[in-house]
């Protein structure tokens, strides 16, 4: 698909660069996958929980340099967060692993797995941020959440955000105040 104003090369090199990023993904995940993991703590999958694990990290830690730190060329962005990243990680192998242990009435695996690959799934998400901001040399939290924190302790009152503003205004994102008659 190609957006208005976008040259056929441009258009042709953001594919190249998700499959080229999806090339190595794949197999590093293949890799992994056959290693030593695959044979750690079975029946529970360590390593697709592994892989899980590390891409949600890898993403939240790229993502969030090239977000609030660095510029960098969009290509590198599709090369890594959608080539690699989506073809390392293994959500639907993840679901597929669940079926199988429910299927084998491996509910306490499967309780587990799915469990601990949410949570620390969304941990290593989170430790990816901060490690991004720590080497960036940024603040740990959001500037946002700083503000609204440091708003609130002040007043005592909630604040709210401009997305929240714009969903009870009809999505408008700021509103004229109105004069009282």
């Amino acid at each position: 698909m190609r957006f208005l104003g976008e040259s056929r090369v441009d258009t042709f090199t953001k594919y190249l660069m998700v499959a080229i990023g999806g090339a190595f993904g794949a197999i590093l995940r293949y890799y992994l996958s056959g290693s030593v993991l695959s044979r750690v703590a079975a029946p529970f999958p360590t390593a697709t929980f592994i892989i899980n694990i590390s891409g949600s990290f890898i993403i939240g830690f790229f993502l969030t340099l090239v977000t609030e730190h660095f510029i960098v060329n969009p290509h590198l962005r599709l090369l890594i967060a959608v080539g690699f990243v989506g073809a390392y990680t293994t959500f639907s192998t993840f679901e597929y692993e669940t079926a199988r242990l429910i299927e084998d009435r491996d509910f306490l695996h499967a309780f587990f797995y799915v469990t601990l690959s949410f949570a620390v799934g969304l941990m290593a998400v989170w430790g990816g941020i901060f490690a991004a901001r720590w080497m960036a040399q940024a603040p740990l939290l959001n500037s946002i959440i700083e503000t609204e924190r440091s708003t609130q302790a002040i007043s005592g009152v909630p604040v709210m955000d401009e997305l929240e503003m714009a969903n009870l205004n009809g999505g408008r994102e700021s509103v004229e105040p109105k004069e009282r008659s």
